[in-house]
C-alpha cells in the first residue's frame, strides 16, 4: 500500500463523489482511494471495481478483508455495503444491486425493471413501451463515445432506441441537431418544424423548368420511399409529411436541361442527402427540449450527479 495519501478525507471522511469511511486498495497499483473514480483521475489506468479485495479503515487505517464495518475499530464503512461492486456509500440514493446489469444501479428497485433484451434496468413506464434493441446499453454513446452501461451520465431513449447520453443530447438538441446519430431518426416530435417548412417551401416557388423534376426519397423517420417533386429547401415525406429524408435515386424529369443543371448542383453531388440543415436553437426549440426532459430515460450507474431527479433517472456505480 502506498504512503502517499493520495486525497485526503473531510470531516465526514469520503470523497466528493461518495461519504464513506473507507479507501478502496487498487490492486493495480497497490495504491489506496476513497473511489474508483479519485482513481481514475489520478491513475493513467482504469480500477475494475470487482477486482478489489482489501480496503483500509480511514479512522483507524487498518488494511482488510472487503466487510461492512471495520474488523479493527467496528466503525461501519456506509450504510449501504455491496460486496460484490466494491461500494459503500453513507448517503441514502435508494441503491440497489441488479444481478442482470451486474451493477448497482439507484433510484429504487421498486421503480425499476430489468428488459433482458436491452440489457439494462429501465423505468417500469417503459415496460412495453419502448424499442428493444439487442443489449442496446453495452455500446458506446454515438455523440462522446464514452461507455453508456457503466456511465455516471444518466441515458436518453428516443423512439429509435439507440441510447445516448442524456447530456449528449440535449447539447445535439441545442445547436439544432435533431436527428438520431446512428439512424437518423427525428428524436423529437418535429411536428411544429415541418409546418414551418410547409410554409417556406410555399412562399418559395421553384423556376418553372424545375415544376416536372421528381426524386425518389427515403424517409428516415416513417422509412418509406416517395416520388416527390425536388425543392431546394428540402423533400416532403408523401406518407408521414416528414422532411427528414434522403435520395435514393436520380432525377425523373423529360426535359434534359433540368436533369443536368441539377447535375451540378452540390444538392445532387452530396450523398443524396435531402434533409434540412440543423435548425437554429430558438425559443421554440428549447421549449420542446425541456418538454422531453420527462419522456423516456434510462440506467445510470449509483455514482451519478445526485441533482437528477426525473421520473426514469436510474444508474450505476
Amino acid at each position: 500500500m502506498s504512503t502517499e495519501e493520495p486525497q485526503k478525507p473531510n470531516d465526514d471522511l469520503g470523497c466528493q463523489h461518495y461519504k464513506r469511511k473507507c479507501k478502496l486498495l487498487a490492486p493495480c497499483c497497490n495504491r489506496d482511494y476513497f473511489c474508483r473514480i479519485c482513481h481514475d483521475e489520478k491513475e493513467n489506468h482504469v480500477l475494475d471495481r470487482h477486482s478489489v479485495k482489501k480496503v483500509v479503515c480511514a479512522k483507524c487505517e487498518e488494511v482488510q478483508e472487503k466487510h461492512e464495518k471495520c474488523t479493527k475499530c467496528d466503525i461501519v464503512f456506509g450504510k449501504y455495503f455491496c460486496s460484490f461492486c466494491s461500494l459503500f456509500d453513507d448517503e441514502d440514493k435508494k441503491q440497489f444491486h441488479c444481478q442482470g446489469c451486474g451493477l448497482c444501479r439507484v433510484g429504487g428497485r421498486e421503480n425499476f425493471f430489468h428488459c433482458e433484451t436491452c440489457d439494462m434496468c429501465l423505468a417500469l413506464d417503459l415496460k412495453d413501451q419502448h424499442k428493444c434493441i439487442v443489449k442496446s446499453s453495452r455500446s458506446n454513446c454515438a455523440v462522446c463515445l464514452e461507455d453508456l452501461h457503466t456511465s455516471r451520465i444518466e441515458a436518453h431513449i428516443p423512439q429509435c432506441g439507440h441510447l445516448i447520453h442524456r447530456t449528449c443530447f440535449r447539447e445535439m438538441i441545442k445547436t439544432g441537431n435533431y436527428a438520431c446519430p446512428i439512424c437518423g431518426e427525428s428524436m423529437l416530435n418535429m411536428k411544429e418544424i415541418w409546418e414551418n417548412l410547409d410554409e417556406e417551401v410555399a412562399n418559395c416557388q421553384m423556376p418553372d423548368e424545375y415544376k416536372d423534376y421528381h426524386i425518389q426519397i427515403l424517409c428516415r423517420d416513417c422509412h418509406k420511399e416517395s416520388n416527390v417533386v425536388f425543392h431546394v429547401l428540402g423533400s416532403k415525406c408523401s406518407e408521414c409529411g416528414s422532411y427528414n429524408t434522403c435520395r435514393t435515386a436520380g432525377p425523373e424529369s423529360n426535359n434534359p436541361n433540368v436533369v443536368s443543371g441539377a447535375s451540378n448542383t452540390s444538392e445532387s453531388n452530396q450523398a443524396s442527402n435531402n434533409a434540412p440543415e440543423p435548425v437554429a436553437a430558438n425559443q421554440p426549440w428549447l421549449e420542446m427540449l425541456e418538454s422531453e426532459d420527462t419522456t423516456e430515460q434510462s440506467g445510470q450507474t449509483s455514482d451519478e450527479r445526485k441533482e437528477s431527479n426525473t421520473t426514469n433517472d436510474q444508474r450505476s456505480t
